[in-house]
């Protein structure tokens, strides 16, 4: 497996500082969160995307990916948020990025932080308009080398709600699994990986790891310090062969009491490098 961090973690941080620490802690992939403010966004000028690109090559560090805030699935004109998707495709192009994360965002009821939402409109119709979306920008993205993957998140959390999705897309997309999300709304790792692992298993996403003290406390923690499952996704990956990404996502933008970056990406290397002898795979 493959150890990244998303630059989630450190919001207020210029490359130069989130590449030192990266390169310190020997975790040497970066997922770049896209948007007005942050180290990457769709408004850069050419000149500075070539400027970002090798700065980031320089450094001895992989592009994992483009973590965009696009909601494929959400109401309104298929045309705004496509043109969206393009530009953020564009972009992880520009800087070698392969994927580019989006949101499901479909318009859902809160049921609390531990429920599966309730849809607002048939999951039918949801899930066909996500689907038709990211279809029609298929052409472009495979054009570009750079594939779309739909994160367990917001209105979808599950596996198999992602899934539902990806299979109805008519060209190349993936998946992103956020092991919280899938986890608090009751669905098991093995449950998970067997909707996902189809994606997964082909290289075609990538998986998050992170902690907290749920559901009491949606503070992130150093990675085994919550309640999360953290030694049982990491025993899964590696019994089911996962070769792919691990992105520490570290939501400190969110949740300023999050501890700093670099002890988190420590607690993720003890993670990631913790014996696994034992693991047998099946």
């Amino acid at each position: 497996m493959k150890l990244s961090a998303s630059s989630l973690g450190a919001p207020d941080v210029d490359a130069d500082q989130l590449l030192r620490w990266l390169t310190e802690s020997g975790v040497n992939g970066l997922e770049l969160r896209v948007g007005d403010g942050q180290i990457a966004g769709t408004d850069m000028e050419p000149a500075r995307r070539r400027q970002l690109r090798d700065k980031i090559d320089a450094a001895g560090v992989e592009l994992t990916g483009l973590a965009s805030y696009v909601h494929i699935a959400q109401a309104g004109q298929d045309a705004q948020i496509e043109s969206e998707l393009v530009a953020a495709l564009e972009l992880a192009s520009d800087l070698g990025a392969p994927f580019v994360r989006v949101f499901p965002g479909a318009p859902a009821e809160d049921r609390g932080y531990m429920a599966a939402p309730g849809l607002l409109e048939a999951r039918a119709t949801v899930n066909e308009r996500a689907a038709r979306r990211l279809s029609r920008v298929a052409g472009t993205a495979a054009r570009l080398g750079v594939l779309p993957v739909i994160e367990t998140h917001d209105s979808h959390p599950t596996g198999r709600d992602i899934a539902a999705i990806a299979a109805l897309v008519d060209g190349p997309v993936g998946v992103v699994w956020d092991l919280m999300h899938p986890w608090r709304v009751g669905e098991s790792l093995m449950e998970t990986w067997a909707a996902l692992g189809p994606w997964l298993s082909q290289g075609l996403g990538s998986v998050q790891i992170k902690d907290a003290a749920l559901p009491e406390d949606r503070t992130p923690v150093l990675i085994g310090d919550g309640t999360l499952p953290c030694e049982a996704f990491r025993d899964l990956l590696v019994r089911r062969g996962y070769s792919g990404t691990v992105t520490l996502e570290l939501e400190a933008a969110w949740y300023p009491a999050a501890p700093p970056l670099p002890e988190a990406l420590a607690s993720a290397r003890l993670w990631s490098d913790r014996e696994t002898s034992k693991v047998v795979k099946r």
